[in-house]
């Protein structure tokens, strides 16, 4: 079975595996579904580019696959394990040891610079990349030691990337990465990405409402309703220096 993909993606190991994946919300007499029955299998060294409307269900899944909430029914398996049986501590773990988050705020310690805020991170980790190293690959080496105020929005956002990959992480989930940021700066950020997707093997999940920059994916899911309305691998992908919204 390969899913529908291509022969050198069913070859590769899958990292994640959603069987029959719903959330349901609940608040008083009021139910929303966010998420109804999704099958979606995501590959090492993949970067998937996930699509849709605002309510469609992007952040849900992203939150899910990181092991930041649990789907009302279905099963989601990180690599052979099933993190739908996990316990609390279990998961906190799985985050710690193999999961890097990028959201669209970057969430950086006002008082720490750059490279304190990345060692908050390699402090805790298994087996981290020194902060030095971590900042260097997203471009920042003469920038280590300044504070958060004295970075621009782009800058603030690749010591963000930084942190996330600092614990080699097997997975990077981003949530609108580049949603705050102009597209010149925005470029810059996605260009962060895709080196740590190539150089590093990181596989890559990254929530846009911005239908330009699924031209960097190796394959785009888009979301409706919920549900799963196209998977399918990019025909022409571009490097992000080509893209603009």
């Amino acid at each position: 079975m390969n899913d529908g993909l291509n022969p050198e993606q069913a070859q590769r190991r899958a990292v994640f595996r959603t069987l029959g994946v719903t959330r349901v919300y609940r608040t008083g007499a009021v139910e929303v579904r966010a998420l109804r029955g999704v099958d979606l299998t995501l590959y090492e060294h993949e970067m998937v580019v996930l699509l849709g409307a605002s309510g469609s269900g992007k952040s849900t899944l992203l939150n899910i696959l990181g092991g930041l909430d649990l789907p009302s029914e279905g099963q989601v398996f990180f690599r052979q394990r099933e993190l739908t049986r996990a316990s609390d501590a279990q998961l906190t773990a799985f985050r710690r040891d193999h999961v890097g988050f990028v959201f669209q705020f970057y969430n950086l310690v006002p008082s720490l610079t750059a490279r304190e805020n990345v060692a908050l991170v390699t402090e805790i980790a298994r087996d981290p990349m020194t902060p030095e190293e971590a900042l260097e690959r997203v471009g920042l080496k003469a920038r280590m030691d300044h504070f958060p105020a004295e970075l621009s929005g782009g800058e603030q956002q690749r010591v963000a990337i930084a942190r996330a990959i600092a614990k080699r992480p097997e997975v990077l989930l981003c949530d609108e990465p580049t949603g705050a940021l102009d597209s010149k700066t925005g470029v810059q950020v996605l260009q962060a990405l895709h080196d740590v997707n190539t150089d590093l093997g990181t596989a890559t999940v990254l929530i846009t409402h911005n239908a330009g920059i699924q031209r960097i994916a190796h394959r785009v899911v888009v979301l409706a309703d919920g549900r799963i309305s196209r998977d399918e691998p990019n025909p022409e992908r571009v490097p992000p220096s080509e893209v603009s919204w």
